[in-house]
Parts: C-alpha cells; sequence; structure tokens
C-alpha cells in the first residue's frame, strides 16, 4: 500500500473550483445606479440583486416586531450605540433559541422513542419477547429530527415571507442557504478533525447517507432552476407545491434505501457480528429461510418475504444475538474490571457510576440528544450522562436505605425478638433473651406476654419455666428476658426450648389496662407482633470435649466476597483445650493465588469455647457465570499437649483407656466406656466442606443492568413541571476533559456558573412549557415551536435593523451572522457525537438530510402560501434569482466537492469520512474551512456587486 500524498486530495478540488469560478463568475468592476427592476403589478421585489443600487445604504424599515428606532440617519456614535444593542440582542436571543430548541429537541427524542414489546415465534415453536422501537430511525431523523435541528431557519423564512405582505424577504432564504453551507463545510470539517487521532468513523447506512446527499445537492439545484431557468424571477404555485412535495418523496427514498425494499428487497443481506463489540458486518447471501417457512409476530404470520419487515437486530438470526449478547456481558465485565484496577481506591457505587457513564457514552444516540446535550453543556445545565450515572448510583444506594428504614416508617409498632435465635453454654447461668418495639407511636405504653416452652430441653432440669409481661414504656424500644440454665454433670447432646410472645396490648398513661371497650378495639391500629415472635434457645453441653463440624456441607460464596469465613462449630460438649488441624483441596477452582489462596493449620479451642472461623482468600477474577469448587477439610482432632504432657482433661482420658485395656469389661463398664469414647473429641457428620465460587451477583447484576440500552428520552425529558423548575435555577458542572471524574462531584467552572446566569432567564421561562411526559410529548412540541417562532421573529427583525445600522444586505446579514447563531448548538452536537459515536451517522449523516429539509420546508412552505396569496389576488409572486441563485449554485458546486472528498475517505488509506491519520484530517478540515470562507467572500462579493450574479 503505497504513501498517500495529500496533493491528490487537493489539486482536483482545487483545479474544479478554479475551473468553476472561471465559468460562473465574472469579475468586473461595480456599475452602480441600475434601477430596480420593477414587478408586473409595479411592486419591487424585496430581493436585493446586482440589479439594485449597490452603492447605496439600505434603509431601515419597520420590521414583523420591531418598529425603527428613529430617527433613520443617527451620528456615527449613535449607530455604534444602535449597532451594539442590536447585536447584543441579537446574541442573546440566539441564547433563547437554543434552550427552547433544547426543549423542543427533548420532546421529539420522547417522541420518537416510544417503544413496544413484540413476541417472535420461530419455526421451532419457541418464543422470543423482544422491544422495537415504533418510529424508524431514518424516517424520524428526516422529519422530526430534522425540523428540530433547523426550525428557527425555516419559521424565519416563513414569518418573513407572512410579515411582509406576502413578498420575498431576503433574510430567510439566505439563512436557510448560509446554514447549508455552515452545516456542509465547518461542521463536517470539525467533525472530521475532532475524532482522536488514529481513529475513524464511517457511516453507516450508507445507502440512507447516499440518498440524503443526493436529495439535499438536487434540493439547491431545484432551487436555482425554479429561480432562473424554469420562469426566471416568479414562482408559479406548482413550484412552491412541488418544493414542498419534495419533502415526503425525500423521506420515502430514505425509508426505502434503509429497509430494502424495491430491488434491495431480492438481495439478501445476511448479517455477523464483528469482533469489536456493536459491530455488525453486512454480506450478500441466499435467503436461509425456504419460502414456506413463516414466522409469527405478535399473532400475524410473517412468510419468508416478511421477514424484510424485521429491522434493526430482529434481522439477525436469534442464536448469533445471543452469541453478540454474550460476547456484550464479557465485554461490560472487562470494563468493569479494568475501572477497578484503575481506581482500587473508589467505592463500589463510584466504579458502578463510571462504568454506566462509560456504557452511556457508547451506546448509540440520535441527533435531538446530542442538540440537547450540547445546548445543555453551553449553558451550564451540567452533563446530562454524568448527571443521569450519578442519579442511578444514588438511586442505589438510596433503595438499599429505604430497605433497611422501612421498619421505623410502619405506623404500626411491631414487637419481636432481635434476633431469633441464641446459644449458651450449659454453666452460662442465665441467657439474655431480646425483645424489640419498631415503628408506630413511641409514647405509647405496650405489654406483651411471654412464656417458655419446652423443645428437646425440658424445663426444670434443663432450664427454668419462666413466663411474665414486658412493658414498654413511652420511649422504651428493647427489653430483656432472662431465663435461668440448669447446669449438670451429664452429658448429653445439645438441647433447645422455645420463647413465645403473645397478647399485645396498649395501656393507658399510668400503665393500668383501659376499660372495656375503650381502644379495645383499636389495640391493631397502635401495636402487633412482628416477626420473629418465637426465639428459639439452643444449650451446648459442657460435660464432653464436643463434636466438631461445618454447619453445612455445601457453601457457596461470591468471587467478590474477597475473604470468605468458614464457621466450625463445637457441638455436645465444650470441656478442655482441643486442638483441630485442617486443610484446603483443590477442586474445579485452582488454589496458588488463581481462584483462591491455599490455607492449612490448626484451630484452637479453648474450654468453653464453641465456635471458630477459617479465613480463606478468594480471588476475584470478574468472570460472567462462574462456577468452580474446591474443599475444605477437618482432620482428627486431639486434646492439646501442654509443656510437661496432655492437659488434664487428656490425662484422665488417656489413665481411663489404659485401664479399660488392661481389664476386662463388663456390661455397666462398657456402657460407662461408650459414654467416655462420646466425651472425647470427635469428627461431626460435615468434615468436609465444598466451597462453590460464583460470580459476583452484584457484579453479575450490574453486567446485565449495563447491557442494557437506557432508554434516552429518560434522560433528556421530564415529567413534572417541578422538576423542569429545579433544574432551570440549578448550575451543575459542564463537560471536563477527565471522565475518570465522573464517580466525584465535581463543582461547576466560572464558565458555567456564567453562562448559568446569561440562560437563566430563558430556563425560569420555558420551564413554563409542558413537560415532555404530557401526551407523550407533543405537549411540549407543539408549545416549544410557538416558542421558537416567536423568538426567531424578533431574530430576523434585530438582525435586519443590525445590518442597515452597520451597513450590511441583509443577505450577508443572514450568512456570515444569523446562519451562524442558528447552528452554533448543532456544532457543539455533532462534535460530542463525533467523539462518542462509533458511527459517523449522527455527525454527519444528519446534516446532508437538514440541508434538504430546509430547502423543501423552509423555501417550500413560505414560497407556496406567498404563490397562493398572489395568485388569488391575480398577481404573480415575483423573487429575483440575483443574489439567492448566485449562493445557491456556489453552495452546489462546493457541495459537490465536499461530498467527492469524504467518498475518497472511505478509502483503506483513510479508512473513514471521519477522523483518520492526522495530515489528513488536518488538509480536509482546511479545505472544507476554505470552502466556506470562499463562500461568504464570494456571496458578500456579488451581494455589493464586485461579482456579477444572474
Amino acid at each position: 500500500m503505497g504513501r498517500w500524498d495529500p496533493s491528490s486530495l487537493m489539486s482536483p478540488a482545487l483545479r474544479l473550483a478554479v475551473i468553476a469560478a472561471i465559468l460562473l463568475l465574472e469579475l468586473h468592476p461595480s456599475s452602480a445606479g441600475a434601477p430596480p427592476e420593477p414587478s408586473a403589478d409595479g411592486s419591487v421585489s424585496a430581493v436585493s440583486t446586482n440589479h439594485s443600487v449597490c452603492s447605496e445604504a439600505e434603509m431601515c424599515s419597520k420590521g414583523v416586531i420591531l418598529p425603527v428606532w428613529e430617527p433613520q440617519n443617527p451620528s456615527f456614535g449613535d449607530k455604534v450605540a444602535r449597532a451594539t444593542v442590536y447585536f447584543v440582542a441579537l446574541v442573546y436571543m440566539f441564547l433563547g433559541v437554543s434552550i427552547i430548541a433544547d426543549r423542543f429537541m427533548a420532546s421529539i427524542e420522547v417522541i420518537t422513542s416510544q417503544e413496544k414489546e413484540i413476541t417472535i415465534k420461530k419455526p421451532n415453536g419457541e418464543t422470543t419477547t423482544t422491544t422495537v422501537r415504533i418510529w424508524n430511525e431514518t424516517v424520524s431523523n428526516l422529519t422530526l429530527m430534522a425540523l428540530g435541528s433547523s426550525a428557527p431557519e425555516i419559521l424565519l423564512s416563513v414569518i418573513e415571507v407572512i410579515g411582509h405582505g406576502f413578498h420575498a424577504g431576503t433574510l430567510g432564504p439566505a439563512t436557510i442557504v448560509g446554514s447549508a453551507a455552515f452545516n456542509m463545510f465547518v461542521i463536517i470539517g470539525i467533525c472530521v478533525y475532532v475524532v482522536p487521532d488514529g481513529e475513524t468513523r464511517k457511516v453507516k447506512h450508507l445507502r440512507v447517507f447516499f440518498v440524503t446527499a443526493t436529495w439535499s445537492i438536487f434540493a439547491y439545484i431545484w432551487l436555482y432552476l425554479i429561480l432562473a431557468v424554469i420562469s426566471p424571477g416568479v414562482v408559479q404555485v406548482w413550484e412552491g407545491l412541488l418544493t414542498l412535495f419534495f419533502f415526503p418523496i425525500c423521506v420515502l427514498f430514505a425509508w426505502v434505501a434503509d429497509r430494502r425494499l424495491l430491488f434491495y428487497k431480492y438481495v439478501y443481506k445476511r448479517y455477523r457480528a464483528g469482533k469489536q463489540r456493536g459491530m455488525i458486518i453486512e454480506t450478500e447471501g441466499d435467503r436461509p429461510l425456504p419460502s414456506k417457512v413463516d414466522i409469527e409476530m405478535d399473532g400475524k404470520m410473517l412468510n419468508s418475504h416478511g421477514v424484510d419487515f424485521l429491522d434493526g437486530p430482529l434481522g439477525l438470526d436469534l442464536d448469533e444475538k445471543d452469541l453478540d449478547e454474550e460476547e456484550t456481558r464479557r465485554d461490560m465485565a472487562k470494563i468493569l474490571k479494568e475501572l477497578k484496577q484503575k481506581h482500587p481506591d473508589k467505592e463500589v457505587e463510584q466504579l458502578i457510576e463510571l462504568a454506566n457513564y462509560q456504557v452511556l457514552s457508547q451506546q448509540q444516540k440520535s441527533r435531538a440528544f446530542y442538540r440537547c446535550q450540547a445546548t445543555r453543556l453551553m449553558t451550564g445545565a451540567g452533563n446530562i450522562l454524568k448527571k443521569h450515572a450519578a442519579d442511578q448510583a444514588r438511586k442505589a444506594v438510596s433503595m438499599h436505605e429505604v430497605r433497611s428504614d422501612t421498619g421505623e416508617n410502619d405506623p404500626i409498632s411491631k414487637i419481636f425478638f432481635d434476633p431469633g435465635s441464641y446459644q449458651c453454654l450449659e454453666n452460662c447461668g442465665t441467657v439474655a433473651v431480646n425483645v424489640v418495639r419498631r415503628g408506630g407511636d413511641l409514647a405509647k405504653t405496650v405489654s406483651v406476654e411471654f412464656r417458655t416452652e419446652d423443645g428437646t430441653a425440658n424445663a426444670g432440669s434443663d432450664y427454668e419455666f419462666t413466663e411474665g409481661v414486658v412493658v414498654f414504656k413511652p420511649g422504651e424500644t428493647a427489653k430483656e428476658i432472662r431465663v435461668g440454665i440448669i447446669d449438670d454433670d451429664i452429658f448429653e447432646e445439645d438441647e433447645n426450648f422455645l420463647i413465645h410472645l403473645s397478647n399485645v396490648k396498649v395501656l393507658t398513661a399510668e400503665g393500668e389496662e383501659p376499660e372495656d371497650g375503650e381502644s379495645a378495639n383499636h389495640v391493631d391500629l397502635v401495636a402487633c407482633l412482628g416477626l420473629p415472635s418465637t426465639a428459639t434457645v439452643t444449650i451446648f453441653d459442657d460435660d464432653h470435649a464436643g463434636i466438631f463440624t461445618f454447619e453445612e456441607p455445601v457453601s457457596h460464596v461470591s468471587e467478590s466476597v474477597g475473604t470468605m469465613e468458614v464457621k466450625v462449630l463445637r457441638t455436645s460438649g465444650a470441656r478442655g483445650v482441643v486442638m483441630l488441624p485442617y486443610k484446603t483441596v483443590e477442586g474445579t477452582a485452582r488454589g496458588g493465588g488463581e481462584d483462591f489462596e491455599d490455607s492449612h493449620g490448626v484451630l484452637e479451642f479453648q474450654n468453653d469455647e464453641i465456635l471458630k472461623t477459617i479465613t480463606i482468600r478468594i480471588l476475584d477474577r470478574e468472570e460472567y457465570n462462574k462456577l468452580a469448587s474446591f474443599y475444605i477439610l477437618l482432620e482428627a482432632p486431639q486434646w492439646r499437649r501442654s509443656r510437661r504432657g496432655w492437659t488434664e482433661e487428656g490425662q484422665k482420658a488417656e489413665e481411663k483407656e489404659e485401664e479399660e485395656e488392661e481389664e476386662p469389661l463388663t456390661g455397666k463398664d462398657e456402657e460407662e466406656r461408650r459414654i467416655a469414647e462420646m466425651g472425647r473429641p470427635m469428627l461431626g457428620d460435615h468434615v468436609k466442606l465444598e466451597v462453590v465460587i460464583e460470580e459476583s451477583y452484584e457484579f453479575k447484576n450490574t453486567v446485565d443492568k449495563l447491557i442494557k440500552k437506557t432508554n434516552l428520552a429518560l434522560l433528556v425529558g421530564t415529567n413534572s413541571w417541578r422538576d423542569q423548575f429545579i433544574e432551570a435555577i440549578t448550575v451543575s458542572a459542564g463537560e471536563d476533559d477527565d471522565d475518570d471524574e465522573c464517580g466525584e462531584e465535581k463543582l461547576p467552572s466560572c464558565f458555567d456558573y456564567v453562562m448559568h446566569f446569561l440562560t437563566v432567564f430563558w430556563k425560569v421561562l420555558f420551564a413554563f412549557v409542558p413537560p415532555t411526559d404530557y401526551w407523550n410529548g407533543w405537549a411540549c412540541f407543539v408549545v416549544s415551536i410557538c416558542m421558537i417562532g416567536l423568538l426567531t421573529a424578533f431574530i430576523g427583525d434585530l438582525a435586519s435593523h443590525f445590518g442597515c445600522t452597520v451597513g450590511l444586505k441583509d443577505s450577508v446579514t443572514a450568512v456570515v451572522f444569523v446562519a451562524l447563531g442558528t447552528s452554533v448548538p448543532d456544532t457543539f452536537a455533532s462534535k460530542v457525537a463525533a467523539i462518542q459515536d462509533q458511527y459517523a451517522d449522527a455527525s454527519i449523516g444528519n446534516v446532508t438530510g437538514s440541508n434538504a429539509v430546509n430547502v423543501f420546508l423552509g423555501i417550500g412552505v413560505a414560497w407556496s402560501i406567498a404563490a397562493i396569496y398572489h395568485q388569488s389576488h391575480g398577481r404573480e409572486f415575483r423573487v429575483d434569482p440575483g443574489t439567492l441563485a448566485f449562493s445557491v449554485t456556489l453552495f452546489t458546486i462546493f457541495a459537490f466537492i465536499c461530498v467527492g472528498v469524504l467518498m475518497y475517505r472511505r478509502k483503506p488509506e483513510i479508512g473513514g469520512e471521519l477522523g483518520g491519520p492526522r495530515t489528513s484530517k488536518v488538509l480536509t478540515t482546511m479545505l472544507f474551512v476554505s470552502l466556506w470562507l470562499l463562500y461568504i467572500l464570494f456571496s458578500s462579493l456579488e451581494a455589493y456587486c464586485h461579482v456579477k450574479g444572474f
């Protein structure tokens, strides 16, 4: 593969630009004084052309809303002051439009994100349920998304025509063409450059991109045709309506390309998952389903030709989809593991927040989401993704706190044992059992009766029978019941008895029972028994050495536990000091620090000690669906040897054994020997514990949650006016370069505070717009577009007055100031999309669609209304081609160059429309920005008659 030469990209583009300039532009000195061309009805078109007087400054005229600032010819100082006021007001209106457009785009995101569940029945009878969006992605991008992005330009054109008596204006159409130029050249140039070095972004839906790019260029060619070729200077009704009708035709063509209809249905596309996460590779192949195999979806049968209906993930083979989900789970597990290694000091909630933010950043997003995110970052409203990740972490913690505090908030007092089981040695004397009161009105006096009951232990011989009443005085929440334990020298098995609570009563303030009928029927509403209402007390015999065992034969442990503790019980006696050896044995889990650390040693049980723990370190491999096991073995217990020999108990037992070996045993002696043997330390039933290491439940649960795509409408939408006003007056930290700080609270910067206070008026004002949850977002949609229209009317008047004050023509003001102001939020949105999204569709694919929609709606609606109005009055709607036709032609030529360069960048030498080697990025960006500057330059020169137009 040869070295890429930048000149190979620049030379053809420059040559084409030079040739186009020579053919279409005739440079000559301006000839001022040409009179304006009258229209058929004697009126003069509002569009300035090279036929108009170029040397004279335009006089300010009354706007749609704002009047003219009198006097008309102020001094130079007054002009500077007026221009400053107009410019500041214009910028402030741009901020207002950006904020209400954020609400508008949020409603569009909610509308287009609506989902429904469908059930698919496969040929083998298996059914699967999946969630699909109601709106097709391509259709939503070209309709509501494009409308939201281009609403100010479209409404400016419509309002200008209607507000000026249905005569053609300059500002609206020039803004549309100027905005298209800025979108095509500057925004795409920035997107090419901001992609990190060495990375590339390709357009995923290439067929859709070809369709929208073709229509976007055709739209401006068509605009030139109706201005200068078909009926020069006159826009007829059919031309305006056909321009408007091109909009649904464009959407239909893009939908056909996206759904592979018409000729696409005869070329079956097979998909397979690529090595990179989320990458779907398309290949051509034979249709896998025979023609008579049917698939049932939501109760409707789809034959093999109907399989084309299954779009997106449903078009994938279900088995391959399952494999892709498994790969996604492994990727998520890897992300969590890497974050844990990178940030060992962070809490689990912070790690989950970081992982959630990383997953949200990688998730494919819509144009509306990026637009909302960019606007909120600019205006001090904070990073949507980071705020959502932090909220999710806080919710997880708060849910835990809510669960732990449910008892405290219970309106009824619950009386129960805490804990519900107790253990004591036979020689302990007494055992204390706790009774607690939780919730309800603690100012009440409540009593509860208790009574012991035999289990395997008998009252009188093993414990003292006890009964009575426990009284909770106002403010008291805990009481203690004591039961006497009887000690003897007879060897016995471990025994237990029960303690029951019953008959809860509410007493008077003096501690007396109320009169009959006096609040007696309301006891259940004040206090009642909780769980457990029965306590179990186990008495361990202390007359013999004891039996040593594990609690259970199998123990399940999470690999994230770090260190596990295994209890070893000493039952049926606790006399003497006993040594108990233990060791670990490998199973499917490997020791030596791979899955667990090998351990062996000796547990030393002191006299009357009934419990010891073995500590084993478990290594966290952070594997999904892990299942491995190892064993802990208990070996034969022995009396502990002292420096002088055996302990006292061991010495006596040893001597007794020797005597019994020398003399023959009688029947009585045999029984005594059996009892003596039972008194020696021995192993119990569970001496081999199987430890099963499973994946961390929290880890698995976190991974499962992370792989579920978040409905991004939940992030940008609102569900109440209260939330909107709180958000409006709250300043949050914006974007930062270090995403690792996501897990820590970040304070807003000085820029965040400045932008917040500059825009707080607009934020509070537009907080009155209905929340996006109302009418599934349509209420917010309608109110927002009305607000955008109102602000756009002010912007049109301010821009026109600013231009005439400083001596700029409306066409120049439109392409330089208005187009730039309305496109700034889109610039930031595309920049974020180019960095975060793995495809180029959200950053540049929607630019071409928006440019086409600008013409079809902005020009089509406005000129159709005006043409119909003039025809109804027997006149023609005249639009002099001049400046507008020249700008359209210039833009069309440069747009061909731009699209050609983007297609060239898909070659392997570069790898994609965006990004690539640093040299190619810089050269492409410089070329695109140069095209925009040339467009501004030539359009301005033509407006002032330094370049001959049409």
